[in-house]
């Protein structure tokens, strides 16, 4: 990995994002689960991998974990607007800004934790 601290975490968060959503599409194939429940889905995964990316980045740092945790959940954000604009020609929706809510407790939350494990 990396040396930057939000370079590694914003690594591993489309690690797991990206593992996750895999999952999450084989279950949805082999099951009956309705594209309805996605949406709770989709912020179940990025908030799983925003935590994972939050704990590394701020096990990294020195300080400030829930700052670069939460700087990790804007640059993760930013990211999945820029995917989504790109290949569909998406605009800011209402889902994007659950997302980025989501991101930046999510990613905070992992910042404190990973800093305090340190110790």
């Amino acid at each position: 990995m990396s040396r930057s601290p939000l370079l590694s975490g914003l690594m591993l968060s489309a690690g797991v994002a990206l593992i996750g959503t895999l999952l999450a599409s084989l279950l949805m194939l082999g099951t009956g689960l309705s594209e309805n429940s996605w949406l709770a889905v989709t912020l179940i995964i990025h908030g799983l991998a925003l935590t994972a990316g939050g704990f590394v980045t701020g096990k990294r740092s020195e300080s400030k974990g829930w700052y670069r945790g939460g700087l990790l959940g804007i640059m993760y954000t930013f990211v999945v607007w820029l995917i989504g604009f790109l290949a569909y020609d998406s605009s800011i929706t209402r889902e994007l800004m659950m997302i980025a809510g989501l991101a930046l407790a999510a990613g905070a939350f992992g910042g404190m934790v990973g800093v305090n494990v340190k110790k």
